[in-house]
């Protein structure tokens, strides 16, 4: 634990400038900013976090190490340890992600640990988890919880070292619960709703469908929703508020950007090129 001198920071606070903060799915995501050189004090963080380095450079003193970080760099730091960071010349900017104790015992259940500090310079499995994170915590905070959760549960289970599934088949839970989000992908599920009806651990179930679908839970569900709305397109006095929120998503807004991330073009684009001759009435995207 922290020495008696060293400052113990509470879940959300950081040194520094909170650009936005977050708390959804046992986790508080925290966009951070310092805008110019400075050491900071010695501290510790109550709960365990990822650290993902986005602009700047920036040293940092944990145990008997000195290390240094440029952008997008990734560090996994346990609770309770004393550190102490030097903000680079030009300030840095932070994602930090701190994760609740449910999640410690989540990864007991599926014989990971998170008592190990870790860091990832060279673009791996856990900056690009990261950064699709920060991309969804950058949206409307009606995000789904799975899509965040699934996430989560991934960026957690690689830093705890969970056993991958090594069978080559897919297993037949998987079926049950592709079914359920075919039939039920407008609707707020949860990663917990997916887990009991396959009957197998959380973290195992986001782990093994990405392994076999190639994509994770939530961008699976955002690409069901987005068909679903190509489809509701056709229907020629339809809006695309009316369909954003037939097919699952919080707002008009939320639907435009997913639509672009998968389709490469806006919903109105789209539309007239599927029927250029058909003048619609729908609000600018």
């Amino acid at each position: 634990m922290a020495e008696a001198n060293a400052p113990m920071m509470q879940g959300g606070k950081f040194y520094g400038v909170v650009r936005q903060r977050r708390e959804q799915c046992d986790a508080i995501f925290t966009d951070l900013q310092h805008s110019s050189a400075r050491k900071l004090p010695e501290h510790a963080h109550e709960l365990p976090f990822f650290a993902v380095l986005l602009e700047g450079d920036y040293g940092e003193r944990y145990g008997r190490q000195h290390k240094q970080f440029g952008p997008y760099s990734v560090a996994f730091r346990p609770a309770g340890v004393p550190h102490q960071d030097e903000i680079g010349p030009h300030g840095v900017r932070f994602f930090e992600i701190e994760i609740r104790p449910s999640w410690k015992g989540r990864m007991q259940d599926c014989s990971g640990s998170l008592d190990t500090a870790q860091d990832e310079c060279g673009g791996g499995e856990m900056l690009w988890l990261a950064m699709k994170l920060f991309r969804e915590t950058h949206g409307p905070q009606e995000q789904s919880d799975l899509c965040l959760g699934s996430l989560l549960a991934e960026l957690v289970a690689a830093v705890a070292r969970v056993p991958r599934e090594t069978a080559k088949d897919a297993p037949r839970w998987l079926g049950r619960v592709v079914d359920k989000l075919k039939s039920e992908y407008c609707d707020r599920l949860t990663l917990g709703d997916l887990a009991q009806e396959a009957g197998v651990h959380p973290v195992h179930l986001s782990r093994v469908f990405r392994r076999c679908k190639g994509e994770g839970i939530g961008e699976y569900v955002h690409r069901l929703r987005i068909r679903a709305a190509c489809e509701q397109m056709l229907a020629p006095r339809t809006s695309l508020a009316e369909i954003s929120l037939a097919t699952g998503f919080a707002d008009q807004s939320h639907f435009t950007r997913s639509f672009r991330r998968i389709t490469g073009m806006s919903p109105g684009a789209l539309r007239q090129l599927v029927a250029p001759k058909v003048e619609y009435s729908f609000a600018a995207d």
